[in-house]
């Protein structure tokens, strides 16, 4: 067990040198901007929705809110992304939709991401509900005391009871089966 723990840390460490390389070549000046991030993600400049999620995605890697990404900045986001487990995605997700940073979502915070997912994704799926019908769901399914609010505990657990709500709410990136070759571009795994 001792030598498969640190084979897999050898595996990791690298992983993050190999990372850092190439960051460093990509990005010599060691920060990663939006536009260079919006690249990584392939989102086209005509896509609004799609630009105001990864500017929201952006920003809740950007720790420091330099408005750039950072070596570490940029790993964890690539690691949660990536490989984060359920748990991690869910409070990533919790805190994407929290918006003023107060620990509780309310309709208005809901409702801006689920119109920017709705025309980004949810209008080519099957459901036939508006953005409030969705956030009206949302809040019944999971507002477990009725306050008009969420709290981050009723979203781990609303999202883990309705696999409805768990797709609604894990974001969701798109990015499992891609591999990082450079900070400007995805090239598929498979």
């Amino acid at each position: 067990m001792g030598q498969e723990e640190s084979h897999n840390e050898e595996m990791d460490l690298a992983r993050i040198h190999e990372l850092c390389v190439i960051f460093m070549k990509e990005c010599p000046s060691g920060a990663l901007h939006l536009h260079e991030f919006k690249k990584i993600f392939g989102v086209p400049s005509s896509s609004v929705e799609e630009s105001l999620f990864i500017e929201t995605i952006f920003n809740s890697f950007d720790t420091n809110k330099d408005n750039t990404l950072d070596f570490l900045e940029y790993v964890a986001a690539l690691h949660l992304i990536l490989r984060g487990n359920l748990e991690d995605r869910l409070k990533w997700s919790f805190k994407m939709y929290d918006s003023d940073g107060n620990g509780r979502l309310d309709r208005t915070e809901v409702k801006r991401l689920v119109r920017i997912l709705y025309k980004i994704k949810l209008h080519m799926t099957h459901i036939s509900m508006t953005p409030s019908q969705i956030c009206d769901r949302i809040f019944k399914l999971v507002d477990q005391n009725n306050d008009g609010e969420i709290t981050l505990l009723e979203f781990m657990e609303g999202a883990q009871k309705d696999e409805w709500v768990m797709n609604l709410l894990k974001l969701d990136v798109n990015a499992t089966g891609w591999v990082i070759h450079n900070c400007g571009r995805l090239e598929s795994a498979t």
